[in-house]
């Protein structure tokens, strides 16, 4: 079972954006949670390549990353070491992935929960925001992955150390099934990816179900925010007091020009 929690006030933010633990070891207040946020509340939280590919993306995948890293071997010939890597970038620039976006920021996943497309529909759904634990899921991985980030004294993977745990697609979902997931922090391959704090999640072919997973396998501390639609617009205004907006979470002039025609908005009377 996914613990639930509502927020339908302001106040009801204050543990999303403070929840922290203290550690007596270092005398400071850290966490180790990643957030997802979504414009919609029912939606299931699925990969691109999932939506794209369907059942049958376990036979394309290895066509959509071989053809990417054909051409993007231009750009950066060192993708060809690690399939890893081909999976970052390629997410990056919109290719069908099995890799999950998340944020350490709950402000970074509260703009993508409350940021729509269609502005119009910001008072029309309730948003969600997910919370993950990442040393909970660093638990439920195999002895021969936990081993990797002992020899480095941490929990969090990056890419290099996720290749010496595991270098084939095959042998990830052999070892994974559908009972664990890697949650690994990209290189810094673009400001975007620095400023968004992104964390990606790889899932494994055999998890047909990632909601399942949270709420069969002992998560216990997953939660799902739900953001009142009634509250959207009013978070959304907090969040640009805050300059957490698109001209931060895309740097460019794309990003300035969805941040500055959302801020001249003219909503709805009706």
């Amino acid at each position: 079972m996914i613990k639930e929690i509502y927020v339908n006030t302001m106040e009801d933010l204050y543990p999303l954006l403070t929840e922290q633990t203290y550690r007596s070891d270092i005398d400071r207040n850290r966490n180790l949670y990643v957030y997802r946020g979504m414009t919609r509340a029912d939606y299931e939280i699925v990969t691109s390549l999932d939506r794209n590919c369907k059942e049958k993306k376990a036979i394309l995948e290895p066509s959509i990353l071989r053809n990417f890293t054909k051409y993007a071997a231009l750009e950066d010939p060192s993708i060809k070491d690690s399939i890893w890597r081909q999976m970052i970038l390629g997410q990056h620039h919109g290719l069908p992935t099995r890799l999950l976006d998340w944020s350490r920021s709950p402000l970074i996943a509260l703009h993508f929960a409350v940021t729509e497309r269609n502005m119009d529909n910001i008072n029309k759904y309730d948003g969600v925001v997910w919370r993950v634990d990442l040393d909970e899921q660093y638990r439920h991985l195999p002895a021969s992955y936990r081993a990797v980030t002992k020899k480095y004294n941490t929990t969090i993977y990056s890419v290099d150390m996720f290749n010496e745990a595991c270098s084939s697609l095959r042998q990830y979902d052999e070892d994974m099934e559908d009972r664990s997931m890697m949650f690994i922090e990209p290189p810094s391959i673009d400001p975007r990816i620095v400023n968004q704090y992104s964390f990606f999640s790889i899932v494994p072919t055999h998890m047909h179900s990632i909601v399942d997973f949270f709420a069969n396998n002992d998560n216990q501390k997953t939660i799902k925010y739900i953001i009142s639609k009634d509250l959207r617009w009013r978070i959304r205004d907090m969040l640009d007091q805050y300059n957490v907006n698109e001209r931060i979470v895309y740097p460019g002039l794309d990003g300035i020009s969805t941040w500055i025609a959302r801020h001249y908005f003219v909503k709805d009377q009706d």
